[in-house]
């Protein structure tokens, strides 16, 4: 039976996301050189980022904020406004950066609109995915576009009923086990999943291989002979 609805991730996915994360954090790293070891900082920045999720959410405003903390924490009364104002500059940089798409995305994206109605759903800062979307050109591809503060089985449950669909004609490709995968199966959709390059480890879970409606793909490419097999 094919699927009536696909919902791709963003980050990751469709662009190149974390590598710049890990450029931040790189120079992040480098800041608090003359305070901590390089494994000392970044277990603390992990440490951070996981406790502020609640605060925060998801996204750059909330890893520079991040970094701001865990290098107070570092650095105490050492801390400079020339090294606080070059972790602002690490954070505008993120937010700024240009929108590649990975290998095949355009192309791909297009047969499958033909074929599925798409939605975007995404974590992260509202106004930077929003921005993220309309510099990727892909917009006018989705039907629609849901950036949601978390991805649990309720979010694609939700998202299901919203766009009149039952979940076993429903759909979710992404990069992240926790947030795209196995929230979806939970929900009774289908899921395929497409390692990233660089992964968070906050977003890390095992694989569920064996579960009957769960894919792992090489690449994005890969996703119409996936609708395939499931027709």
């Amino acid at each position: 039976m094919p699927l009536d609805l696909l919902c791709l991730d963003a980050d990751d996915t469709l662009w190149h996301n974390m590598r710049h994360f890990d450029a931040a954090e790189r120079a992040f790293v480098a800041m608090m050189a003359p305070f901590a070891a390089e494994g000392v900082t970044r277990e603390r920045l992990e440490a951070m980022e996981s406790a502020n999720l609640r605060l925060y959410g998801y996204g750059a405003k909330s890893f520079t904020l991040s970094m701001i903390e865990t290098a107070t924490e570092l650095c105490g009364d050492s801390l400079t406004r020339e090294t606080v104002a070059a972790m602002l500059a690490a954070g505008r940089d993120l937010l700024s950066h240009p929108v590649e798409l990975l290998d095949g995305v355009d192309e791909t994206i297009e047969a499958l609109a033909d074929r599925v109605r798409l939605v975007l759903v995404t974590k992260g800062d509202l106004l930077h995915q929003e921005a993220k979307l309309a510099a990727s050109g892909l917009g006018e591809l989705f039907h629609g576009v849901e950036i949601v503060s978390d991805k649990t089985p309720d979010t694609f449950v939700r998202l299901f009923t919203r766009y009149g669909v039952a979940p076993d004609r429903a759909g979710m490709a992404g990069d992240s086990i926790r947030s795209d995968i196995a929230p979806v199966l939970a929900a009774g959709g289908w899921a395929a999943f497409l390692p990233p390059e660089l992964s968070w480890s906050h977003e890390r879970a095992a694989v569920p291989s064996e579960h009957p409606r769960f894919t792992q793909l090489d690449r994005f490419a890969e996703l119409p002979g996936w609708l395939d097999r499931i027709g």
